[in-house]
């Protein structure tokens, strides 16, 4: 396994500050290589994080029903249980943000763990600063918007204090990302933004794999259009990206 990049040189004044949040974040860092795990745990526990650590899947699953984490950092290949299979059972108990760790060029592997639930990726050998800041990134999806009025359009309504989203009355199953997209699309229907749009306005990010907005669109289109292979609400314009249509029309030919 590859061994993440550590900047020897970069002082611990350069990291990331504290959570402001009351109460230190709890991050469970799931990783069979102790040096790995040992590198990711020291950085995000000098950026004032609470870490568990585990190096397998069922510690990790047992580790988190003792602890529930605000944040799991998951390491992809796993022995016992995969990372794919320990972020569904992670989901499927809760929607806690899940960062995947992968290697390199894996991009099937990292489609995958978008898929089945991760908020976020880092390809290995990494820098640990820039995984403090993906966290850090994540963590903040999860605060109330500053704008927290309740949104409906076509069926959909979402309330970003709850963090409840739902279609024609029946609760959505939506991850962190999902949801925050879902919420961003239903503030700014009839315009098209393109996935760098989408990117720095939902993720936060001004540069990040493409890819990933293309997969949260396709999950999200499961979950809200009728027919997510012919989708009238969330439509794709081509040349630019996607468009939220509040009437359902359908997409453009």
């Amino acid at each position: 396994m590859q061994q993440p990049h550590v900047p020897l040189t970069a002082p611990d004044s350069a990291l990331p500050a504290p959570p402001s949040a009351s109460g230190a974040a709890r991050v469970l860092v799931v990783d069979d290589d102790a040096t790995v795990a040992e590198v990711v745990a020291g950085y995000l526990g000098r950026a004032g994080y609470v870490v568990d650590r585990a190096d397998d899947g069922p510690t990790a699953l047992t580790r988190a029903a003792a602890h529930w984490p605000d944040l799991v950092v998951l390491d992809l290949m796993l022995p016992g249980m995969d990372g794919l299979e320990v972020c569904r059972r992670l989901r499927a108990r809760a929607a806690v943000p899940v960062v995947m760790l992968t290697a390199r060029g894996d991009e099937d592997d990292r489609i995958l763990g978008l898929e089945v639930g991760a908020d976020d990726y880092v390809t290995k050998p990494f820098s640990p600063r820039e995984l403090v800041l993906r966290v850090q990134s994540v963590l903040r999806r999860t605060r109330p918007a500053a704008d927290t009025r309740p949104l409906a359009a076509a069926g959909l309504t979402v309330d970003p204090t709850a963090r409840r989203a739902a279609k024609n009355g029946t609760a959505l199953a939506l991850t962190l990302r999902e949801f925050d997209l879902l919420a961003f699309f239903l503030r700014h229907p009839g315009r098209a933004y393109s996935r760098e749009d989408l990117m720095r306005e939902v993720w936060g990010w001004d540069f990040g794999d493409l890819s990933t907005v293309t997969v949260h669109v396709r999950r999200l289109r499961g979950k809200v259009e009728d027919d997510p292979a012919r989708p009238r609400l969330i439509q794709t314009v081509w040349g630019v990206g996607y468009r939220f249509d509040a009437s359902g029309r359908g997409e453009e030919g």
